[in-house]
């Protein structure tokens, strides 16, 4: 209990402190700080006294553990803010601008000195995180751009690689969120492979280059040799061909467990690929273990001895979806290109038996067919069936949200995780999910909306539970893309660290000596 003689203190510090006598009113002040040790907010006026004393370490101290004691107070966090920067300490000044923008005490000035000492201290990347953050709360300081081109050219060279097949018709994978993240913070280039792929991003080289005289495509090797850091996203023989080429660039390879089609991975010389990255999962694990590391284990025994592995989850904007707390219907949406690998004919059948139980549900798939044959038979299967009313076929859906509108429930029937993207988004607008349980299923969604056989699809369609907001918080929880992209970045500015380490080592190898014969002069 705070007694009437430790108020005194306390006050008679503060008047002191008020008329310009600070070491006496932090002497007042810290004889109720022995009394009152607990006292946050007599913390944290010692510390603000401390830090005009230039006591900036104990400033820093008594302010911690203010922070500590009422988090939520903005004139602590503005004040510890304050005494990092005092003490160069820029990095944990920054760890503090999330909670000063929710409070609303965030400062331009605040932003661009924390940059500007971030950038003295040779730290681009935390450096560059908050100019963009200076430029995205005040988009009129036209002064920023130049100065972020300007980091970013000093900064490691990205090429982004893409391997595109016939079965993934053309989707970007990773690259679908991190794209713009990469290029916002380094010198990015893009490469999507395949023949002619409509709408792929393209690179400062010829997509459709033709192979050298060692089989390779010139696009590729010349853009490889362009980068510092050449990312393959979903692996793929242009991962191999990179992996043996005699050059400077650090290899990352990102991949999925659908990315393991064919045996490519045994081709590959991991030693000198820096770090695997293994796509999947959520980012707050629902179980233990990894999607992908069964299936590129079959293939790579060692891989663990051969490079560095790293996971990034899946991750989804909950900006670009818009929750419609919408009431239980008969509407079912399949989304994602048609192929094998999507089992369509499957989800036709499933649609065949809740038919026989309800006529009044429909099911509409949006996506391009792989090819003529399947969508020959799909076809073929849905008129035998006599579905012709109840399930349709459109063009890849477009505006995701719009499109969703009268729709009720997301579906899949994939024997892999191509489609969890279209899974989340549909989860994230308020549409239950209805999932085939592929391998793996049972690490990224709930066990009960997971479905075995045709019987199963049908009693998780018909239950009576339906919660938009609960599927909605689930990706919210589950699936933040702001987790994905700090461990993308934080893979980058990895590899960032270490090219330069090797520079200044090479430079002190190669300068040494030339000091020591003018020393011997």
């Amino acid at each position: 209990m705070t007694t009437q003689t430790d108020l005194n203190y306390y006050q008679k510090g503060l008047e002191l402190a008020s008329a310009g006598r600070h070491q006496e009113g932090l002497n007042c002040i810290r004889e109720h700080l022995r009394i009152v040790p607990n006292d946050a907010q007599a913390l944290n006026d010692a510390g603000a006294i401390l830090h005009c004393l230039g006591h900036t370490d104990e400033a820093i101290g008594c302010l911690t553990k203010a922070y500590s004691l009422k988090s939520h107070s903005a004139e602590i966090v503005w004040n510890l803010v304050e005494a990092y920067l005092g003490g160069g300490r820029a990095v944990e000044a920054g760890s503090l601008f999330d909670s000063m923008e929710h409070m609303g005490i965030l400062s331009v000035e605040v932003l661009n000195r924390t940059a500007t000492m971030l950038l003295d201290q040779g730290k681009k990347g935390q450096a560059i995180e908050v100019l963009l953050r200076s430029y995205r709360l005040w988009p009129e300081q036209e002064v920023l751009r130049p100065m972020l081109d300007v980091i970013r050219s000093k900064r490691p060279k990205v090429a982004f690689f893409r391997n595109v097949d016939a079965e993934s018709c053309g989707e970007d994978g990773v690259l679908a969120e991190a794209c713009e993240f990469v290029r916002q913070r380094f010198q990015t280039e893009f490469y999507q492979g395949g023949n002619g792929t409509p709408g792929a991003l393209q690179c400062r080289n010829d997509p459709g280059a033709t192979p050298d005289s060692n089989g390779r495509s010139e696009g590729i090797v010349d853009l490889v040799r362009w980068s510092d850091i050449a990312w393959f996203d979903g692996g793929g023989e242009p991962a191999v061909e990179a992996s043996r080429l005699a050059d400077d660039s650090r290899i990352i390879v990102s991949l999925r467990r659908s990315d393991l089609r064919g045996r490519w991975a045994k081709n590959v010389r991991w030693e000198n690929v820096s770090i695997l990255v293994q796509i999947g999962g959520p980012a707050t694990p629902l179980y233990v273990g990894s999607p992908v590391d069964d299936a590129l284990l079959e293939q790579v025994p060692d891989i663990r001895n051969r490079t560095r592995l790293v996971v990034v989850p899946n991750g989804i904007d909950l900006r670009r979806y818009t929750l419609r707390r919408r009431e239980r219907g008969k509407h079912l949406a399949c989304i994602g290109c048609l192929t094998t690998e999507a089992n369509p004919a499957f989800l036709v059948q499933c649609m065949q038996k809740l038919h026989y139980i309800d006529p009044g549900y429909r099911l509409s798939f949006a996506g391009t067919f792989e090819g003529p044959l399947l969508e020959q038979y799909l076809r073929h299967m849905v008129r035998t069936l006599g579905l012709e009313d109840v399930v349709t076929f459109e063009p890849s859906c477009g505006e995701l949200n719009h499109w969703l509108s009268d729709k009720h429930y997301i579906v899949a029937a994939g024997i892999s995780e191509n489609q969890i993207e279209a899974l989340l988004a549909g989860m994230a607008c308020g549409l239950k999910p209805a999932i085939h349980n592929f391998p793996g299923a049972d690490k990224l969604f709930p066990q009960r909306n997971l479905f075995n056989i045709a019987e199963q699809f049908c009693e998780l369609v018909l239950a009576r539970d339906y919660e938009p907001e609960q599927y909605r918080r689930f990706v919210e929880q589950h699936y933040p893309i702001e987790e994905q992209l700090s461990r993308i970045n934080g893979i980058l500015q990895q590899i960032e660290t270490e090219i330069e380490s090797r520079t200044v080592a090479e430079t002190d190898r190669f300068v040494s000596p030339s000091l020591a014969s003018l020393t011997r002069r």
